[in-house]
């Protein structure tokens, strides 16, 4: 599974970082930082998620109030 985060669409209300600690939060940006990702486009951040941290991506990425986050399987379908 891999995670991608749109950082510019974050609106810092940290509902993420309860649900997974790959998520921190930046209080100085205002928004949340995902540990470990890459850059693949501008504000656009993506991270494999470890088999045993599957369910909490799953959660984090279902509560993100402004859907900031897209949890994807291993076949590339959307799953969240």
């Amino acid at each position: 599974m891999k995670i991608e985060f749109d950082r510019d669409t974050c609106i810092g209300m940290y509902q993420c970082v309860e649900e997974w600690d790959a998520f921190k939060k930046n209080l100085d940006a205002g928004k949340a930082d995902l540990d470990g990702s890459e850059e693949v486009e501008e504000d656009l951040f993506v991270v494999e998620v470890p088999e045993d941290e599957e369910f909490d991506a799953e959660f984090a990425a279902r509560s993100c109030p402004v859907d900031a986050i897209a949890l994807y399987d291993d076949d590339g379908e959307q799953v969240v």
